[in-house]
């Protein structure tokens, strides 16, 4: 339960990761400017690049969050260890370089590209294999063996602090726009991915009681059923959504905590917020009513629930506009 940690878009996607072992130069300002596609909500399985295609201007020096100085030469063959991570770089433009992808990395455009980590479980051979100028992996990627030895080779990584909210969706794309020796277009697309959450949280109905929301992490074939509390890294989504944290709000000062009836009455969710593949993974809305305590809360009593797409509610990054999107319009519905 440690690797529950460090947040949503690290810790969970650890937590997914073992799961699914276990089971088998930038555009325009306008460009920038621009609200999101009227049916990106509704089509989560792909990214949008900023127009144009940037060029690095390499070598660049930068400093890695574990700490390290790092010089990238080239970045002609990149292979990011997270879906995020992934996400970012071919929203930058540069996805044409990425030559490999973890698991998590469910968008259309990485769907062909081999598989060469789930999260906790880099595959060093795999990724060496592909002769990578660089490798970009998040601060809870692992296991350390194999990042050493990925380095032991010479094959330079860029870790990047893991996000737990709204506020680090800015300094990870400059991160990975800094070390890609493509600047500018992190800032363009650090501009309209804040502008497009921005727009949305704007658009949440503000002369209303706050519903109270939790978070559930669920994966039914691995009997894995938590309920989101202090830092579990929902908090900030939920609150852009005018809502607040109900797990966080009940004195919950885990992470995540398994689910029990007397958490859950103590929370009493207006509405719960899951992951699709985790509300599929229980059967549904009738198995979801069946775990112990659901029904009984105002939530289950409404069968209220909020559930999106597991690729894009993880990822603090280029769609989280979409996730918020999706999270307001299923809470309020015409009144958003």
């Amino acid at each position: 339960m440690r690797r529950l940690r460090t947040g949503l878009a690290g810790a969970l996607l650890s937590v997914i990761a073992l799961t699914l072992t276990t089971t088998a130069c930038g555009g325009s300002s306008d460009a920038a400017a621009a609200p999101p596609a009227k049916d990106s909500a509704a089509r989560p399985d792909r990214v949008e690049p900023l127009t144009g295609t940037p060029e690095p201007e390499l070598p660049v020096t930068v400093r890695s969050a574990d700490g390290r100085k790092l010089t990238v030469e080239r970045a002609e063959r990149l292979v990011p260890l997270s879906g995020s991570l992934s996400e970012i770089v071919f929203t930058l433009g540069l996805g044409e370089r990425v030559v490999a992808r973890d698991v998590t990395a469910t968008f259309e455009q990485a769907a062909e590209l081999p598989v060469v980590t789930r999260g906790h479980d880099v595959s060093a051979e795999s990724v060496l294999s592909l002769r990578p100028d660089l490798v970009i992996a998040e601060s809870t990627t692992g296991p350390a063996e194999a990042m050493d030895q990925i380095r032991a080779a010479g094959i330079p990584i860029l870790v990047v602090e893991g996000a737990t909210g709204l506020d680090d969706v800015g300094p990870r794309i400059g991160s990975v726009a800094r070390a890609l020796g493509v600047p500018d277009a992190g800032r363009e697309l650090t501009r309209r991915t804040e502008q497009r959450i921005a727009a949305v949280s704007a658009s949440v109905p503000r002369e209303r009681t706050r519903p109270r929301v939790a978070f559930l992490y669920l994966r039914g074939s691995a009997s894995v059923y938590l309920i989101g509390g202090k830092g579990s890294g929902a908090t900030s989504l939920i609150e852009a959504a005018g809502a607040a944290d109900a797990g966080a709000e009940s004195g919950l000062e885990k992470d995540f905590t398994a689910i029990t009836s007397e958490a859950l009455v103590k929370a009493a969710p207006d509405a719960i917020l899951v992951m699709a593949k985790g509300l599929e993974s229980v059967g549904g809305m009738d198995g979801l009513m069946k775990i112990p305590g659901i029904a009984q809360t105002p939530a289950g009593m409404d069968r209220r629930v909020v559930s999106v797409e597991d690729g894009v509610l993880l990822n603090y990054g280029p769609r989280t506009d979409q996730a918020l999107t999706s999270v307001v319009q299923q809470l309020y519905g015409g009144d958003a």
